[in-house]
């Protein structure tokens, strides 16, 4: 049996682009998928060499 996820992409919002997609198990409590998505947005920033603040993320919706 497959597990289920969730996608988000990773959006500059200087320029409204998606730069990067990700994928998240279903099966990880609220606070966890957080702190995972944070620590994702940082390293999309840093390699994009951009500021934190200018990259935030949201769940891809099928």
């Amino acid at each position: 049996m497959k597990k289920s996820s969730k996608h988000y992409k990773f959006i500059n919002n200087n320029t409204g682009n998606a730069i990067y997609y990700y994928s998240i198990s279903d099966d990880l409590e609220p606070k966890k998928v957080k702190e995972e998505l944070e620590k994702v947005q940082a390293k999309v920033a840093i390699q994009n060499g951009i500021f934190i603040e200018t990259v935030f993320w949201e769940e891809i919706k099928d």
